[in-house]
Order: C-alpha cells, then sequence, then structure tokens
C-alpha cells in the first residue's frame, strides 16, 4: 500500500518552498492538485516532471475514490492546494477522511499557512483564536455562524474574497460591534499589505477603494465582560456543566455560574436537571 501526503506549497513567494516539499514530489508517483494550472507553474519552477491529477471541490466521490484505490494498489500521491496547506477550507479534506477511514497511511509535509502568518503579523492577541474560514454565502446560515461566536472571546480568523469584503464587514459591526481588525492580502507577495483599524474604520476605507486580492481578516475577541453579559442560558448551563463533570455538585455549580453571569441559581439548576432527564 502507498503513502497519502499533505503538501503545503507557498502562499504567494515560490521561495518559500522546503527542500522536503521538493524531495516528496519527486518521489510520489503522481500529485493531486485543486488547480494543475497552478500547481504545474510550482513544478516547472524547480524543473519537476510529475503526472498530474485534478480534484477540486466539484470532482466528486468517484474522483476520490479512484484516487484512493491507486494508493492502495501502492502508488504514492501528494496532495496540493493551489497555495499554503491543503485541507484547510479546501476540498483534500474529504480525500484526507476517506484514506484515514479505509486504513491508506497519511502524512504530512508542513508549509506556510496563510491563517497563522496573519494572525502573526496581525498585531491582535494570539494567545486563543478560532479559524471560521469563509462565511456562507446563504444568509440564514451567515448569520447563524456569526451569531454562535459574537461572544467568543479568542481572537477571530476568516477567509474572504474581494468582492465580498464590504458587505462581511458590514455584518461584523453588526454583529460583533466595532473591534479591531486586522486585513492581511496579497501575503508574501510583491504588494503584500496589513491593514490594522476598527472594523468601522475599514468599512469607511473601502468606500472609496476597490478590495484586490484574497483576504484573511483577523478580528479581536469579545471583551470579557460584554461575553458575560451577553451569554445565552444555554452557553450558561453549559458552563455549569462543565463544573459537575468536574466533580462539582450541581446545586453548587450553578451557584457559581450564577454569580458570574445574569442567570439565577433556580433558573439554572431547573435547565440542568430538566437536561438530565
Amino acid at each position: 500500500m502507498g503513502t497519502l501526503y499533505v503538501v503545503g506549497t507557498p502562499i504567494g513567494n515560490m521561495e518559500d518552498v522546503t527542500f522536503r516539499q521538493l524531495e516528496t514530489f519527486k518521489y510520489v508517483d503522481f500529485i493531486i492538485a485543486e488547480d494543475t494550472r497552478v500547481t504545474i507553474k510550482l513544478l516547472n519552477r524547480y524543473d519537476i516532471k510529475k503526472n498530474l491529477v485534478s480534484y477540486h471541490r466539484h470532482s466528486g466521490e468517484n474522483c476520490a475514490l479512484s484516487i484512493m484505490e491507486r494508493i492502495k494498489s501502492g502508488e504514492n500521491a501528494a496532495i496540493v492546494t493551489d497555495a499554503g496547506m491543503p485541507c484547510i477550507s479546501d476540498p483534500g479534506e474529504e480525500l484526507v477522511r476517506l484514506c484515514a477511514e479505509n486504513g491508506v497511511d497519511v502524512k504530512v509535509v508542513p508549509g506556510p499557512s496563510a491563517v497563522i502568518s496573519a494572525l502573526a503579523v496581525s498585531g491582535l492577541s494570539t494567545s486563543r483564536f478560532s479559524f471560521e474560514g469563509f462565511l456562507s454565502v446563504n444568509k440564514k446560515q451567515r448569520y447563524k455562524h456569526l451569531e454562535s461566536i459574537k461572544n467568543d472571546t479568542g481572537t477571530l480568523i476568516f477567509y474572504e474574497a474581494p468582492h465580498k469584503l464590504s458587505n462581511t464587514l458590514k455584518d461584523f459591526l453588526k454583529y460583533f460591534g466595532d473591534r479591531k481588525i486586522s486585513l492581511c492580502r496579497e501575503l508574501t507577495k510583491v504588494y503584500e499589505e496589513v491593514l490594522r483599524m476598527t472594523v468601522s474604520e475599514a468599512i469607511t476605507y473601502y468606500e472609496a477603494r476597490s478590495p484586490k486580492g484574497e483576504y484573511v481578516l483577523v478580528i479581536e475577541g469579545a471583551e470579557e465582560e460584554k461575553a458575560i453579559e451577553n451569554l445565552t442560558l444555554e452557553q450558561a448551563v453549559k458552563m455549569a456543566e462543565n463544573l459537575i463533570e468536574e466533580g462539582i455538585k450541581p446545586s453548587e455549580a450553578c451557584k457559581r455560574i450564577a454569580k458570574e453571569t445574569n442567570f439565577s441559581k433556580s433558573s439554572l439548576y431547573s435547565a440542568v436537571v430538566n437536561k438530565e432527564d
């Protein structure tokens, strides 16, 4: 049986390729690419000739099964995305899951990540963060997503396309308020740009100019006090349940959480007991 190698590639500057990445490309029997036209440029740069297999979000399960069967028969393969680490907000996720479920060995050859790179230069807290990927174009799902994370105190990171940036910033202002935000575009490329401002300032900024390039948006988390004020009963109950799991009696757990939130001990206790039933 062969091995599937998950190989990171440069997010912009081709000089960021690693020796191990190039050696892996030379070693494998074929390379699975999101867009073969993009990958061939990198391979040509380093004079590597290799069979390329197209695999993208519209390829379907049969394509994934075909690739997996080739690996199970003894061939080694590398999967790449257009830029950065594959399988992160990327169709390669499904192929890796399929291989993992069927006993195919999957190894990683790490490389640059737009998420981590943007966070590192954002100027915002890096101690706790959450990668939220692309927001849905479906308004109901989009708003539900934003509502569910508006009280998170960790830094939030999103991907966004230029033509949707303005609407996304307005949604941020509506759900998150006027927080600090870092807008990163063209990372590692000639026109790399990192803008650090507030959400309202970003909205005004892009009213006067058209967004260009793919963006990584890094936005600060909610303030601790505000997060507590905006807690739902369900979230408060979850906090109490976490204490109970640690061995604290239900009544005591509800008492502690009641002191930290706007909910009474009795309402929390009732919700916890009813949930157990």
